[in-house]
């Protein structure tokens, strides 16, 4: 099997049901933070906002769904979520 045969898939645009995952620093509104950037970028489903803090209480994760429209919204998504310096992984 070449590297070519092992490639992700390609997502579909616009995909209406994306989800995004944050972890971050356990902060005082973490969570407003990430939707406040997220909406900046797509349409975000607060219906399926879901918040988990890690067993020591250091990081927080938020998980949710938005319209996704182009492998440029995501990255900049990305960026504009790592520039906050408490964000230490987007999935």
């Amino acid at each position: 099997m070449s590297v070519q045969d092992v490639k992700s898939p390609k997502i579909e645009f616009p995909c209406s049901d994306y989800p995004i995952k944050v972890i971050g620093n356990t902060v005082v509104n973490f969570k407003d933070t990430v939707i406040e950037i997220l909406s900046k970028y797509a349409a975000v489903d607060l219906a399926t906002l879901a918040e988990r803090q890690s067993s020591n209480g250091k990081y927080t994760t938020v998980q949710l769904h938005i319209v996704a429209t182009s492998d440029d919204q995501l990255r900049d998504i990305n960026s504009a979520l790592r520039a906050t310096g408490i964000v230490h992984m987007v999935l």
